[in-house]
Parts: C-alpha cells; structure tokens; sequence
C-alpha cells in the first residue's frame, strides 16, 4: 500500500482522537456562507518520505498532481504572484484587484540579494550552493519575510525549505506553520518531494528524505466526514512517479516533466469547500 496514505491516514486518526477544538474561539477563516471555520487540531507533527522507496501519493483519495506540479513551478520558477500565470484557479480568491496575491510566495522567492559572490535570488542561491557549496548547512528559503506580511493575501503556509547533502543524496525539511490536513496535506507532501526531485536531478545528486514539519495539522469542522471516509479507505500500491531525466536545467522543467504511471485511487464521494 501506499506509505503516503499511512501516514496520512495515522495523522487524521491522531487529530481526530487526541486533537484541540476551537470552538471556544473566535477564528478568522470564514466558509462562503460567512459562518465561522473551525478546526480541531495537534499540534508539531512530524512526517518522513524516503523518496528513493516510493513518491508519496496518496491513493485513497484522487492528488490532481499535474495542478500541484503547475503550482510548484509558478511558486519556485516563475517566482509569480500573478494568477493569471497559474494553470489552476487555487488562488483565486485571494487575488487583489491587480490579479495578484501580494508581496507573497514567488514573490519572495524572486527578490534578489547580495551574497559575497553575487547578486541571487533564493531559488538561485539554492542552485549555486547546491553545486558550489554542498557540504554547507546553510542551504535554505523563508519566505515569511514580517516586513512584507501586511502587503500578503495569506501569509504562507508552507514558509521553509531547508536543503541538505549527504553523499550523493539530497535531503530536505519542509517547515510547515499550517496545514489542512484534507485539502492539503498530499497536495503539498508531493509538491515539495518533486521539488526535491527536480534540485537533485539539476544538481547531479539522487532525491532522498523530504522530512514534512507541521506546526498546526487541523481538520475542519466541514471536512470531518469526509476524512472519516477516508479512513475506511483499502489504500492501493503507490504510482510511480518520475521527472523527464533529459532536463539539466531548472528553468527547463515543465508541466509535461512530470511522468506518473499505475495511478490507482479511490473515488471521492464529497465536495471540499475551502475556508477563506
């Protein structure tokens, strides 16, 4: 079966039985009927993927992988804020009147900073230490920048990404300060284990562990019958998942990149309303 659903299905279980309501407090999320969102939630959970066993996708539930992927890069290689450079409508309602979502995410990335050698990016940083650098235990990007926050549509969720060798292989820390579990939590898990893949891959390096640190793993009020659903879910053997090997470039990377075969899922009988 799939370790991603494993893991997946042992977090919701965890949340589920041992997690905190906030009922007894007033939330910012709103669901499109204006009525309050709340979550019941653990906190500091901690998820490891060995990437070279399988790619962690879930099967129990259907990962539109392709809209992660296209996210990713709008994130990490276009560095955009526009969602009108975004394949999917993820964004949608949190673009300004500009059609764009702040000071947040790929702008971030995209802003340029002196370093001894040069003028870079965070992306390009990444790339440069990666080859230049590797031992170097400063091999990292944040993006929640506090002097930007005001300027955001959402703070981010998922802000830092931490960046290692060991050998041949390259391993990585996603640090998550919020995460909805059911809308989610596989869409960023494979999101940041083709992130891996793809530096790795340009850096002449094998994709290992993506460590996945949640500050707030929650589960909305609305989204508890489904995830109770998913539960009772027979998870199926996990696809296999690959990246085009002739790219050498990271800024050659693109949707049609991404290759997966023997993707088996469960339907998913429930609408996921998205709280704002």
């Amino acid at each position: 079966m799939s370790y991603a659903d494993e893991i997946f299905m042992a977090n919701c279980r965890q949340i589920l039985s041992e997690g905190i309501w906030d009922t007894d407090q007033e939330v910012r999320p709103r669901w499109e009927d204006g009525a309050p969102a709340h979550t019941v939630k653990c906190f500091g959970i901690v998820n490891r993927y060995d990437l070279q066993k399988e790619f962690p996708m879930m099967t129990i539930r259907r990962t539109a992988y392709k809209g992660a992927f296209d996210e990713l890069l709008w994130i990490w290689q276009k560095k955009s804020n526009k969602v009108s450079e975004l394949g999917s409508h993820v964004w949608d309602a949190w673009a300004d009147a500009e059609g764009t979502i702040g000071k947040a995410y790929g702008y971030q990335l995209g802003v340029k900073h002196q370093y001894k050698e040069g003028l870079f990016d965070q992306v390009d940083r990444v790339l440069y230490d990666l080859k230049h650098n590797p031992a170097s235990r400063r091999i990292m990007t944040n993006l929640y920048n506090h002097h930007d926050l005001s300027e955001m549509a959402l703070y981010p969720c998922a802000y830092s990404m931490t960046f290692n060798v060991s050998g041949d292989t390259l391993n990585g820390i996603l640090n998550q300060r919020s995460n909805d579990m059911l809308t989610a939590n596989s869409w960023n898990v494979c999101q940041y284990s083709l992130l891996l893949m793809m530096m790795a891959q340009v850096s002449g390096l094998k994709a290992g562990t993506l460590v996945h640190v949640i500050a707030d793993a929650h589960i909305y009020d609305r989204h508890v019958e489904g995830v109770e659903y998913l539960l009772q879910q027979e998870p199926l053997p996990a696809p296999k998942v690959w990246l085009d090997p002739d790219v050498k470039n990271f800024y050659d990377f693109t949707v049609d990149s991404l290759h997966v075969e023997d993707y088996q899922f469960h339907k998913f009988p429930f609408p996921i309303p998205v709280a704002v």
